[in-house]
């Protein structure tokens, strides 16, 4: 395959019989499945994700038995410009805060192909090759996240001006080659934090856990994802698997998706402050 990740293809779409939805999940063709089986062998996992219609959570959350009351409750920062150049080059910078845990903060590029990775970043710590796949299509993508202290992540948060010391050796070397021209740790911002409850249950008839986030957004507006986790090697099996278990539970697999972290920044952007990040030590 070429340096570029192809274009996003649909992976949620096995095969295999499954109740009825009430709109079509994309199929298969020869290109989708040739570059889904070129990326596999090299990635260390697959996360098998579906957006919720904001119309469906309470029922969805009912039927599935996720209680508010067992979830977790984090923080999600991003950092870019407020014309969200990063996002527009391919890269994200997160901090993340988790209710009595350690923080971390995670620098990613997507869409980037395994052979793409230098040798050095593979083997670090926290570094790890992943494709997302949604009814919407797959994208391959590669972070790198560092834990943190919970107080260095509140302190970023308020002061962005220590973004570059936070930052190590892996994740500069993702992020600074690609910044955008013109465009340096000092002009980025802070854009959230959004706060989200984050739910783990285990599906009866399921043989894999699942996932439920709720992201409360700041123009009132909530997502509510459902993902699932698989080795590479066990992707098509957990598609078909996931996919007739959620059509079995009136879930909507043919409605519009729409990526957490790209409704986040564009909600944040029009809201950011003007505090600027210090230049990379």
């Amino acid at each position: 395959m070429t340096g570029t990740s192809p274009q996003p293809h649909s992976i949620l779409d096995p095969s295999a019989p499954s109740a009825p939805t009430s709109a079509p999940v994309p199929a298969y063709d020869a290109e989708t499945l040739a570059a889904v089986l070129a990326v596999l062998p090299d990635v260390d996992a697959v996360e098998l994700k579906l957006t919720v219609p904001g119309a469906d959570h309470r029922r969805v959350l009912d039927r599935l038995g996720i209680d508010a009351l067992d979830a977790t409750i984090r923080q999600v920062a991003f950092l870019d410009t407020p014309a969200l150049d990063l996002s527009a080059a391919g890269l994200v910078v997160r901090a993340r805060r988790t209710q009595r845990k350690a923080g971390d903060i995670t620098a990613k590029v997507r869409p980037m192909l395994p052979a793409d990775v230098p040798g050095r970043a593979r083997r670090a710590d926290g570094f790890k090759v992943e494709v997302d796949a949604s009814p919407a299509g797959f994208t391959c993508s590669c972070s790198s996240t560092r834990r943190l202290p919970d107080d260095d992540v509140r302190a970023l948060l308020d002061d962005v001006g220590r973004l570059p010391g936070l930052l190590d050796r892996t994740q500069l070397s993702l992020l600074e080659p690609r910044l955008p021209v013109g465009v340096g740790f000092d002009d980025l911002r802070v854009l959230g934090p959004v706060t989200l409850l984050k739910a783990r249950f285990a599906p009866a008839g399921l043989p894999r856990p699942m996932t439920a986030e709720l992201w409360f957004l700041p123009d009132g507006d909530r997502i509510l994802e459902l993902s699932a986790k698989a080795a590479p090697a066990a992707a098509f099996q957990a598609a078909a698997e996931t996919k007739v278990f959620l059509a079995s539970q009136g879930v909507d697999l043919g409605a519009p998706q729409e990526t957490k972290t790209r409704a986040a920044l564009a909600a944040y952007a029009t809201r950011v402050g003007t505090t600027r990040v210090g230049t990379v030590r």
